[in-house]
C-alpha cells in the first residue's frame, strides 16, 4: 500500500470512462474520444491549480488494446501527477496490468493523510454489468477491518466502476453492479467509509445512500441522458469531478463541465 502525504485538505481529481481506442482517431458514436481526454485533460490543467491524487474508474478503453492504454497513461503522465486506474466492462484486466507493469497504477490501497482510498474491481468478463467476486468481497471485508483498527485512518473512500445501486433511465436495469445490496451491507457495518465514487453512467451524480455518499462523475467523453426509457445520449458536454477530503471527513466536490467544446456525436444511435 502506497501512503501519500497531502495539505490539510485532499485535493482529488476523478476521471471516468475515457473509453479510448488504440488509434488517436478511434470514434464513439462520432466523438473522438482521444481528443475529448485531451481537452478535459487541458481543462484540468487550467482550472486545477493543486491535486494531490487522480482516481480513473473504468473504461479506460473501449477497445481494450496495449495502444489505448498506452495513451491514457501518457496523457496522464503529463499532468505528472500520482494516479490509480480500475477496470470497466469495456476493459481487459490483464491488459491493464501488463502496459503498466512496474508502474503500480493498478494498485488496490493508497493512504493520504488521515483517508483511505480502496479501489474494486467490479468487471466481469463480457458483460456489462458488473459484480464483485468472492475475492473482491474478501478484500473489501479484511480490507475496512484493517481500516477500523488502524489509528492512522478517519475515513475512507471507495472506488468501483459500476453503478451500486440502479440507474436513473430504464434501459439501465440491468448493467449495474448485481450484489449492490451486498456491497452496502459490508460497508456500512463499519464506521469509517464515507463516500463511493463510480462513473459507468456517464452521469454527474451526488447522493446518499444507506449513509453513505455516492458521487458519480460525467465521462470524459459521451454522456448518458437521465430518467428516459430507451437508450439517449445527453447533449452535456464532457467533465470531471474536484473532491475536496477534509481532516474531519468532509466533503466538498463539484462537476466541471468543458467549455468551448463542440459536440459531433450521434444522438440517434439507440445503443454504443
Amino acid at each position: 500500500m502506497t501512503r501519500l502525504a497531502a495539505r490539510n485538505t485532499i485535493s482529488l481529481l476523478h476521471i471516468t470512462d475515457t473509453h479510448l481506442f488504440g488509434s488517436p482517431e478511434g470514434t464513439l458514436l462520432e466523438m473522438n474520444t482521444h481528443n475529448s481526454l485531451n481537452h478535459v485533460v487541458n481543462i484540468v490543467k487550467q482550472n486545477e491549480t493543486e491535486i494531490d491524487f487522480i482516481v480513473a474508474t473504468g473504461d479506460i478503453a473501449q477497445d481494450a488494446s496495449e495502444e489505448a492504454y498506452k495513451s491514457f497513461m501518457n496523457i496522464m503522465g503529463d499532468l505528472d501527477i500520482p494516479y490509480r486506474w480500475i477496470p470497466g466492462n469495456h476493459d481487459d484486466l490483464s491488459m491493464m496490468e501488463k502496459v503498466a507493469y512496474g508502474a503500480g497504477i493498478y494498485e488496490k490501497l493508497v493512504q493520504i493523510n488521515n483517508w483511505q482510498i480502496l479501489f474494486l474491481n467490479t468487471s466481469v468478463s463480457g458483460q456489462v454489468y458488473g459484480n464483485l467476486s468472492a475475492d473482491e468481497i474478501e478484500f473489501l471485508e479484511s480490507s475496512l477491518q484493517a481500516v477500523e483498527s488502524d489509528v492512522s485512518v478517519d475515513h475512507c473512500m471507495i472506488c468501483l466502476h459500476h453503478n451500486p445501486i440502479k440507474g436513473n433511465a430504464g434501459w439501465m436495469e440491468g448493467i449495474g453492479l448485481k450484489n449492490g445490496e451486498k456491497f452496502f451491507q459490508i460497508i456500512t457495518q463499519f464506521q469509517k467509509p464515507k463516500c463511493v465514487v463510480y462513473g459507468h453512467v456517464h452521469q454527474g451524480l451526488d447522493y446518499v445512500h444507506e449513509s453513505i455518499r455516492c458521487l458519480c462523475t460525467p465521462s470524459t467523453c459521451i454522456q448518458f441522458k437521465p430518467n428516459v426509457a430507451h437508450f439517449t445520449l445527453d447533449k452535456a458536454n464532457p467533465g470531471y469531478r474536484i473532491l475536496k477530503l477534509s481532516e474531519d471527513g468532509s466533503i466538498d466536490t463539484k462537476v466541471i463541465r468543458v467549455t468551448e467544446f463542440t459536440s459531433q456525436v450521434d444522438c440517434g444511435r439507440s445503443e454504443y
